[in-house]
């Protein structure tokens, strides 16, 4: 179990740890940040994860609220969960190991505790496909092996950074950035919040996501884990809440 255990740790470092110091080209560096843009047609804006119930519950109702809360779903749930595979599925795209690609798919669909946000990372992982379909550079075979997955969204995207020839941690940076962006709108509208209110909480999020990222390269796979159970909980009580802008 040791040596399992100590060669898992090792992998991941062995993929976290593809620096270079050569300048990531241009096209690379374009890509990554169209991948993190929230204009990227994938639905990202219609999600909250829960935030818009923890706001009608009253658990977030000012700014400072808001970004304690985002901030801590970075490090409970995105560092432990998306993150570590996200890192894990690039590899495993660039290797064309499609074993472990369905391995990390289904894990990551196990680990949405509700209907709503399993549909979120469906629905997200399947327009983002249909807009590789779109996208120059794209070998037809990988994207049969996607959509043979039902991807979800950070797989999909796992096939998308694997595409570019950007080192793994910057691409988990793009995630991570894409992500914080969205949330932040999402508490600018939920709350409601004011464009600077939105802004300083985007800064803080960006100040703890490198950290969040490192952390979730060294995490081992055996201590992967979603578990939120406040998060569950307003995300199955949104799902019948009277009044409400997001689908999650």
């Amino acid at each position: 179990m040791q040596r399992r255990m100590h060669t898992r740790m090792n992998t991941m470092a062995t993929i976290m740890d593809m620096h270079t110091d050569t300048p990531l080209p241009a096209a690379s560096l374009l890509q990554l940040i169209w991948l993190a843009s929230p204009a990227l047609p994938v639905g990202g804006f219609s999600y909250s994860e829960g935030l818009e119930a923890a706001v009608d519950t009253a658990r977030v109702a000012t700014e400072k609220e808001a970004a304690d809360w985002l901030t801590d779903q970075l490090h409970l749930t995105l560092a432990r969960a998306d993150l570590p595979v996200l890192a894990r599925a690039i590899a495993a795209w660039r290797a064309d190991d499609h074993t472990a690609l369905q391995t990390l798919n289904s894990w990551l669909l196990q680990t949405r505790e509700t209907s709503e946000l399993r549909a979120q990372t469906v629905q997200m992982g399947r327009s983002l496909l249909e807009w590789l379909r779109n996208h120059d550079g794209m070998a037809p075979a990988q994207l049969q092996a996607c959509a043979a997955l039902e991807p979800s969204y950070p797989i999909a995207f796992a096939l998308a950074a694997a595409s570019t020839q950007a080192p793994v941690r910057d691409c988990l940076l793009a995630y991570a950035f894409g992500w914080a962006e969205n949330m932040m709108q999402a508490a600018i509208k939920s709350v409601p919040l004011g464009q600077s209110a939105g802004q300083r909480i985007l800064a803080r999020l960006a100040a703890d996501i490198p950290a969040a990222v490192d952390a979730a390269g060294q995490l081992p796979e055996a201590d992967w884990q979603a578990f939120s159970p406040m998060l569950a909980i307003l995300s199955s009580q949104h799902e019948t809440q009277y009044s409400r802008l997001f689908r999650s």
